[in-house]
């Protein structure tokens, strides 16, 4: 960890971007009011039993995936908000965009994300509307420890 954060620390310290822009010109923003994110990997694990390990099984670890959601409140007007919440409309490519997460140790990791946005405006008549999505990893992460 870096030296600024050591033991526990809060949550909101963790920082996310989207990259809004193009690859002629790339743009990378926050996207206000997010409350809260749960990361979760996914594995891929092949198993056999061979004949040699007395039925004991045998496996390898062949695929992964990682996903986070993230939950908040729409804020029209926010550039990130807004890109995030047009997603919801889009299918193909256009859902897919380059996002980086900076961890409080100052570790990175960055991937083209595949973004699902599952609510956007909804709630009860006396609740602020949320955003809710969900950024899903479309290939390998590149991983960049702390300095």
């Amino acid at each position: 960890m870096s030296e600024k954060y050591t033991g526990v620390f809060p949550v909101f310290n963790n920082e996310f971007k989207f990259d809004i822009g193009t690859k002629a010109t790339p743009k990378k923003v926050n996207v206000a009011d997010l409350e809260s994110f749960s990361v979760s990997f996914s594995n891929g694990i092949e198993n056999w039993n061979p004949m040699d390990t007395k039925g004991w099984q045998r496996g390898l670890m062949t695929s992964k995936s990682l996903k986070i959601e993230f939950k908040g409140k729409r804020n029209i007007g926010d550039e990130g908000n807004d890109y995030i919440a047009s997603l919801a409309f889009k299918t193909g490519k256009e859902a897919t965009i380059p996002f980086e997460w900076t961890m409080v140790s100052g570790a990175k990791l960055a991937f083209n994300a595949i973004v699902d946005v599952t609510s956007a405006e909804g709630g009860d008549s006396t609740n602020v509307g949320a955003l809710e999505f969900t950024v899903n990893s479309d290939g390998k992460p590149t991983y960049t420890p702390a300095v």
